[in-house]
């Protein structure tokens, strides 16, 4: 039987982290450990970054006890891996040029034979001719996905099976960048990451991934996707929400322990580390339901649903 792979926390650095993402960099570190797999740092950088944030985001990881296998890694320095993946699936005939603008995407009926939100496949039967008139115009020309399929299947450890929609999903954006569902599938595949745990926020993008790593060749890995930290009005956190981050909590005087304590606790786990938690952990115990931050997001005032 094969030795397990790796689990993977992959943050953008577009800011400070915030107790949900605490939480889900804890969780994956947790699944990681407890199951004998390294644990691996991605930094997701091919968007928007903010200067300083990668390393505010490495120690706050860091400070609530948490520690990882081998360099930490950065898109921006992967483009290659992410064009030879793209090359392949060109010269398979699985890719085609779309010219669409976002607006005229919005705009759209979505495709007949796709789910709801698909691309509507504008761009799909474009002439050469079409194509040629647009790049004269200095239309910037996403690649997308040609998908023969509309759903893909995975399995979800806290969600068990789960069938979500497929379209043509964008591979190269307008501006020449890879995108995110073609990066985060090659990525996990060259680093042995077979597991990846993440928020649940994600579940619906991710038959599209399975579906492209099966297109590449590539292993499908194992899935966890935890409940996000929302604040009082049922919203994914944001720094207007209040004290969300490791700086604002201490601010206030809590410790990195103390932090770690209220997000083991909001778990169902009660350790006061990340040590003493991974000591404890149990998948099947673990909530099902959103952790909710009442008030300016103050972890003592924060409550399950």
């Amino acid at each position: 039987m094969p030795e397990p792979g790796a689990g993977r926390y992959a943050p953008s650095p577009s800011g400070d982290l915030h107790v949900g993402n605490l939480r889900t960099a804890l969780l994956a570190w947790a699944f990681a450990r407890s199951t004998g797999r390294r644990f691996l740092i991605r930094v997701e950088d091919l968007d928007r970054v903010r200067p300083g944030a990668e390393q505010r985001q490495l120690d706050d990881l860091a400070a609530i006890g948490l520690d990882w296998d081998e360099p930490v890694v950065r898109q921006s320095e992967r483009l290659p891996i992410y064009q030879a993946a793209i090359d392949r699936l060109t010269a398979a005939g699985l890719t085609y040029e779309c010219f669409c603008t976002r607006r005229e995407i919005q705009q759209a009926a979505t495709a007949p034979h796709g789910p709801m939100g698909a691309y509507p496949g504008t761009c799909r039967t474009l002439t050469e001719e079409a194509r040629t008139r647009f790049r004269e115009q200095g239309r910037p020309a996403a690649l997308r996905l040609r998908s023969a399929a509309t759903e893909f299947e995975i399995v979800d450890e806290l969600h068990g099976r789960y069938r979500g929609p497929v379209d043509d999903v964008v591979l190269r954006r307008g501006d020449g960048i890879p995108a995110y569902n073609l990066a985060v599938v090659v990525d996990d595949a060259a680093q042995g990451i077979d597991q990846v745990v993440r928020g649940d926020d994600l579940l619906p993008s991710t038959p599209r991934q399975a579906y492209l790593a099966s297109l590449l060749g590539l292993s499908v890995p194992h899935y966890a996707h935890v409940p996000l930290v929302l604040n009082a009005q049922g919203q994914r956190l944001a720094k207007r929400d209040g004290a969300v981050t490791l700086a604002d909590q201490r601010a206030l005087g809590a410790t990195p322990e103390q932090v770690v304590t209220a997000l083991a606790h909001s778990l169902g786990n009660p350790a006061t580390s990340a040590a003493e938690l991974l000591d404890r952990f149990d998948p099947a115990r673990l909530p099902r339901e959103p952790w909710i931050l009442d008030g300016n997001g103050l972890l003592q005032r924060s409550r399950c649903p």
